[in-house]
Formats: C-alpha cells, structure tokens, sequence
C-alpha cells in the first residue's frame, strides 16, 4: 500500500495515478487529493474501468442541507482546520489571504444536491462508499455569529463581488472566537483514524455491503452475472441437438429443457474472488453484452455450456471464473458450483465435451445477485 498526495505532485495528479497503476496493478492506493466533480469522478470511473481497480470515495459525513451535501457546521470546521495549519504544501493555510474564500468556492461545486443525492450517485458511480466521521450527533448548535458570517460569504460568492477582502478578516476572527465550540464538536482525529481504516480494511477482506448502481438492494451482494433469457437459452438445447446425437440424447433423456428455470454465467463470487472483484463489474450493471457458447460438456450428473463474452463499448468484459460457464443441469446430489469441474472430468475420461463448429450467441445483461 501507498500514498500519493495531491499537492506533492507536479504533473496531472489522475494521470500520475493512472501510471503509478499500471506499473503496479495490484497495490492499494491511497489517493489523497480532492475529487471535487463530476469531470473528475468521470476519470477516475474510466482509470478504475481501465486497470480493474476499485475505486474507493472517502468522504466527511454530514447531514448536509436540502441544496448541500454538507451542512454550515461542516463548512465551518473546515474552514477552522485550514486557518489552523502552517506550511501547507498547497499553500491553502493561514497565511493564505483568501482561504475562506476558497473554501467557499469547494462547498458550492455541490450546490444543488442534496446530501441522500450525493451519495447515491458515489454509490452509483463507484459501488462502494466510505463516510468519515467528522462532527459529534450531540454538539451544540451553530453559534449565530458563524451561520451569520457563512451565509453572508455564500451571500457575496453568489453575487460574484469583490467584497471578500473583509469578509475575509471577519470571518477568521469570528471563528477564533469560537474557537472552543468549534474544538469540541468535532470527533477526535484517533477515532476518524479508526474509523476509516477499519471501513477499508473490511472492504479489502470482503466484509462489506456493496451498493448496487441504479438498484439500491437490501442484503448483501453475493456474486455478479450475465444473466439471460430462459426461453432464449432452451432454444438453443434444439440446435446443439440437431449437431450431434450424444448431446441430443443427454438433453432429452435428461429432460433439460424443462428443467432449466433461470440461467445466468458468473463474472465473480464474493466468496471465491473477493468483494472488489464483485464490485468492479458494477460500472457495467444493467448493460448488455454479447455471450458466445462454443462447447456442451456433460457427464453423468452435470452440464454447462461453455462461455466467451463480447466486449460492452469498447470494454471486453472477462469472467474471474477460470472456466466461464452456464450450468444446464445437475443430477441427484450435485450442485450447480460442481460444474467447474466438467473441463478436469473431460481430461479424466469421466465427462463428454462436444466442441460446436460455429458459436451460439445470445445476448446477456449484468447484473448483481
């Protein structure tokens, strides 16, 4: 694991990252910079895409207001922090002259979300969010002279003026002045520490809940997969029937068709390859891709169809199953996780595999189960 901070780097920080993973693909990266908008979550959405990274948003919690992810307290405590520190290497610190102003400007890059619009759509966009505590659920309320020097520089931002020279000045000796309120609100920096670390430490070991883009399912994703048309499927069993006898014979004499009640090829299973492996297919929920069936392989009390998927965009899209596959039925006694198996059967004379000269395809859609 390493860090890159945003403000030690002197070339494009998202391009710096994209090549610092591409040398190593499989070390965990802690980003620290800003991803302020959407341009920007748009990029790290195609890096994650392009180097099978997950990526991971950290972000405050608040309550936030009813046109702002984050609430005035939360802005107010952050603008303390910066009037506090020294020798920032951004500069943004209490010897920069417009700190608050600057500060305001961040907090109005999300105006016009709300904060349950704001999560859903890092819950969207990435699957996976970890909120960091920042202010105590029993503080006080916000001081009158704060909420009052706040929503006069929100004021004055929106008019675009050039009055923030004293505002400035007012609003650090109004938030000195409150300078003990504004300390004791805040959960201390050890439980932050704890907190988060605990959070990406579940999500490296699979213990986590992943939030499935555009469908906000209860419960606990298990696994992703193309899934596809049953009917579309048993239609295909005709077909492979008329190419060879042996499989002719197994289908029927097994009663396949009416058997098979749903069907779907695993992209990855929580338990098998981990939650960021589940969670990585989640740019693609809800989209179609093509899946090509190019073998049956059967023995006495398993069959699948042996699967290739298509590319969604430009994006090939690659099963972290060794052996991709649509299970078509298991015998007595066996489960549908057992068909992994067929390739090795094959090899010990124990299974038939019947390569089809020409490949089958049907269209699938992913989707978390």
């Amino acid at each position: 694991m390493h860090s890159l901070m945003g403000d030690l780097i002197k070339v494009k920080y998202w391009q710096k990252l994209l090549d610092e993973r591409k040398k190593m693909p499989s070390k965990i990266t802690l980003a620290d910079k800003n991803a302020p908008n959407e341009e920007v979550w748009k990029q790290i959405e195609d890096m994650s895409r392009s180097t099978r990274a997950v990526a991971v948003p950290v972000v405050p919690n608040s309550e936030g207001t009813s046109t702002n992810p984050f609430s005035l307290d939360a802005l107010a405590v952050f603008m303390f922090r910066v009037l506090q520190r020294v020798n920032h290497p951004g500069s943004l610190d209490k010897n920069s002259k417009n700190a608050g102003y600057v500060l305001l400007m961040f907090y109005n890059l999300y105006e016009g979300k709300s904060r349950s619009e704001f999560e859903t759509e890092l819950q969207e966009r990435f699957g996976l969010l970890v909120n960091m505590p920042l202010l105590k659920p029993d503080r006080d309320p916000l001081p009158d002279s704060i909420k009052g020097i706040l929503d006069e520089g929100l004021s004055l931002y929106k008019l675009h003026t050039n009055r923030h020279g004293k505002w400035e000045q007012r609003l650090r000796e109004i938030l000195f002045a409150n300078a003990d309120y504004l300390t004791t609100i805040q959960v201390s920096f050890e439980h932050v520490v704890k907190h988060v670390l605990d959070d990406l430490r579940g999500i490296a070991k699979g213990d986590y809940e992943v939030a499935v883009p555009e469908k906000r399912k209860l419960g606990t994703i298990v696994f992703a997969a193309v899934s596809l048309v049953p009917d579309e499927t048993k239609a295909l069993f005709d077909k492979i029937s008329d190419l060879d006898s042996r499989a002719k014979m197994f289908l029927e004499e097994n009663n396949v068709k009416s058997t098979l009640n749903s069907a779907h090829v695993t992209l990855a299973h929580k338990r098998s390859h981990g939650v960021t492996a589940v969670a990585s297919f989640g740019v693609f929920c809800g989209q179609q891709v093509p899946v090509e069936f190019t073998a049956i392989l059967f023995s006495d009390k398993l069959a699948a169809l042996e699967a290739h998927f298509g590319c969604i965009g430009n994006e090939k899209i690659s099963s972290k199953n060794e052996w991709p596959h649509l299970t078509i039925w298991t015998g007595a006694g066996a489960t549908p996780k057992e068909a992994n198996t067929l390739p090795q059967l094959v090899s010990e004379g124990r299974a038939i595999r019947i390569d089809f000269k020409e490949p089958f395809t049907l269209m699938g859609t992913v989707n978390f189960f």
